[in-house]
């Protein structure tokens, strides 16, 4: 089944020899901050592929008392902590898959017994000294091991919230599998550390939760641990010089995800790639989409076609490269009790169609992998004007680029026709719309809107990657009901062009304005050459 007691450090040293590995080891550091205190019950929840697996099966290795792993960890950075050698090869290590026994089951009862009678066979053959009171009561033989050895449990739970996803609508099924938890974890002295990985937080049910003393690391509150889920900018700088790939471009495809870290030494905010898509573009030297490659779009569709007041509207902003204040407070923990639209985006979150701004509170579509699979699901629902505006974009963009204006300023009038997201009455709507009209224009730049400049702010630039140098950068100034060339001018004057200094020469300068009397948009296209 899905039990290990005295593991191999087989998988961990593994994947020390793969190709690319990241030290991650420095969240030993904080497990060992937690080990025989009142914080020693910690649940992370992240999204797929974002290493989660691998950290258990390196806390496995480091804890596990019949085993000597020093070899493997002698190099890493926990080698360089003070706990590095107290808590090294000290432990008792139950390593649980929880999704090994829900795929073996036939129900939820089916599940528990199988657990409980599998933990004590394998108990009853690694301690057959100990005189067990009731073999048939995990809590009863764990207890006995204690009592007879005098070691604590390091308890690990992998994918502990795989019930909560197959069993959606089964909320007796749910209670039950939280019941047991609580009884076999809650205030036991047995346990030195119980630490639980899944996608989604801890399950609540009621007024209060039934596994109350954990502390929780997720997507919406990271607390100390947001640098060891996921690659940092640093670490995938690092590998792209390795590798020869363009920085820029990885970022554009898999950063994003923005993960805020508060402890009293002041807080730490960390730009998070999707590791799985980073390695397998290194490895592959192409980027693509790598992430969602165990799911299909379909599993985004399920939610974002979700008949919530107001859902629709904020897809369509993101995709347009806004960020929407949320609300998180409401959600249950689940992936059915939606009560509004902020529930169903918070849910987004935790799977990694979102990203969460917590200073802030709002979220967002984090990179260009992850756009592309909404576009994928929209294409096949019946949101036709948003993908006819999206398909509609690479002309869009190449009439600028020819400077077509007339061209430009008709195909922005297209999208405001077609979708009516919300009322179009200042700069900050039209902005909007110039940037779900420009969406193809991600596959070329950077886009930034509101970037500072030599006297103000320039609302919408499209900045060149790397990559595609050979395209002009764009300085964009909108205005609502005013005269168009007063767009251009204010380019001019108010100094615009000096953040863009380096792309003399190949910049266009562009004003567009929204006429209220015609109700048809206005361009002007100049280049910019000194």
């Amino acid at each position: 089944m899905g039990i290990y007691i005295n593991p191999s450090a087989r998988l961990f040293e593994m994947a020390l020899n793969s190709e690319i590995f990241i030290d991650k080891s420095g969240l030993i550091k904080e497990t060992n901050k937690c080990i025989n205190t009142l914080q020693r019950y910690m649940c992370v929840s992240r999204p797929r592929r974002f290493g989660k697996s691998m950290a258990m099966d390196m806390l496995s290795a480091y804890y596990e008392r019949n085993i000597n792993t020093e070899n493997l960890f002698g190099n890493l950075e926990i080698s360089q902590d003070q706990s590095y050698k107290k808590h090294l090869n000290q432990y008792d290590v139950l390593k649980i898959n929880m999704q090994d026994f829900l795929s073996a089951a036939h129900c939820v009862d089916d599940m528990l017994k199988m657990l409980n009678n599998d933990i004590i066979k394998d108990f009853s053959l690694e301690y057959n000294e100990v005189n067990f009171r009731d073999d048939n009561n995990l809590m009863r033989v764990m207890q006995d091991v204690y009592a007879a050895t005098g070691r604590t449990f390091v308890i690990l739970i992998d994918e502990w919230d795989c019930l909560f996803r197959e069993y959606t609508q089964d909320k007796d099924a749910q209670k039950k599998y939280l019941d047991f938890l609580r009884g076999w974890l809650k205030d036991k002295d047995y346990i030195a550390l119980a630490y639980m990985t899944g996608i989604l937080p801890i399950k609540k049910y009621g007024s209060h939760s039934a596994l109350n003393m954990f502390t929780e690391y997720s997507m919406t509150d990271m607390g100390a641990l947001a640098e060891y889920f996921g690659f940092t900018d640093d670490e995938v700088k690092k590998l792209c010089a390795r590798y020869e790939m363009d920085f820029d471009e990885a970022r554009a495809w898999y950063n994003g995800y923005k993960l805020v870290s508060h402890s009293r030494y002041g807080t730490k905010t960390y730009a998070m790639y999707s590791p799985k898509s980073v390695v397998e573009a290194m490895l592959k030297h192409k980027f693509g989409t790598y992430w969602n490659q165990t799911e299909t779009y379909e599993a985004l569709k399920v939610y974002i076609q979700m008949n919530m007041d107001g859902l629709k509207d904020a897809v369509i902003k993101m995709l347009a490269g806004e960020s929407i204040m949320i609300n998180t407070g409401t959600f249950a923990n689940d992936m059915t009790s939606f009560a509004t639209k902020d529930d169903v985006l918070t849910l987004l979150v935790h799977l990694g169609y979102l990203t969460y701004d917590s200073e802030n509170e709002m979220i967002a579509i984090p990179n260009r992998e992850v756009s592309k699979e909404y576009i994928n699901a929209i294409s096949t629902m019946d949101w036709t004007e948003v993908t006819k505006s999206v398909q509609a974009s690479q002309k869009l963009l190449e009439a600028l680029w020819n400077m077509d204006s007339k061209s430009v300023a008709e195909g922005i009038d297209q999208v405001h026709d077609e979708i009516s997201i919300l009322q179009y009455n200042d700069e900050n709507s039209l902005s909007c719309i110039i940037n779900l009209a420009f969406y193809f224009a991600k596959e070329y730049y950077t886009i930034i809107r509101e970037l500072p400049t030599g006297k103000g702010f320039a609302d919408v630039c499209f900045i060149p990657r790397v990559k595609h140098l050979d395209k002009p950068a764009v300085v964009i100034e909108l205005k609502w009901d005013r005269n168009v060339l007063g767009a251009i001018a204010q380019i001019k004057n108010k100094q615009y062009v000096s953040a863009l200094e380096d792309y003399k020469g190949n910049l266009l300068l562009v004003g567009i304005n929204y006429n209220k009397k015609t109700k048809k948009h206005e361009c002007v296209i100049e280049k910019w050459e000194l």
